[in-house]
């Protein structure tokens, strides 16, 4: 399955955002900064992991039922859909 990356431009630039503050924490870690800060940081990226990863999987499954013909069936979606959980 190939997903159109026009749909996913709000999702590419979350990722991107995520890039940003995995480097920032990488940063903070080096720096010997405060432990709750570093953890909050790493929270949020990975939040926002979490959400592209979901934002991701909900355009494939879009893709996928309106597809006849998709190489994927509900069970490996779902397989796909819970590896997030």
């Amino acid at each position: 399955m190939v997903i159109d990356p026009v749909e996913l431009e709000a999702t590419l630039k979350r990722l991107k955002r995520v890039q940003g503050q995995i480097g920032g924490v990488i940063t903070m870690i080096e720096q010997g900064r405060d432990c709750k800060e570093i953890v909050t940081q790493v929270a949020a990226a990975s939040k926002a992991l979490d959400r592209a990863g979901f934002a991701i999987i909900a355009t494939g499954l879009r893709e996928c039922v309106l597809s006849e013909d998709s190489e994927y069936d509900s069970a490996q979606m779902e397989k796909l859909f819970l590896s997030l959980a």
